[in-house]
């Protein structure tokens, strides 16, 4: 059987906790911040868990993460 190949896309934006769930950055903290309050973006700063059934998906983008 041949070697299964990653995504780099997905190999740059997610990363892998040791319980084995997917972890990723919360969107709209890329432009536009002045209008944005600071206790907003301060909120946008933290990581997520990826919900389950993207999970899924990652996991074949990811197979040997």
């Amino acid at each position: 059987m041949g070697k299964l190949k990653t995504r780099h896309s997905a190999k740059k934006r997610f990363r892998k906790t040791i319980n084995g769930l997917f972890i990723r950055r919360r969107a709209f903290k890329g432009h536009l911040l002045e209008k944005k309050s600071s206790k907003r973006k301060r909120g946008l700063s933290n990581h997520m868990v990826v919900s389950f059934g993207d999970s899924i998906a990652l996991r074949s983008m990811l197979p040997y993460l």
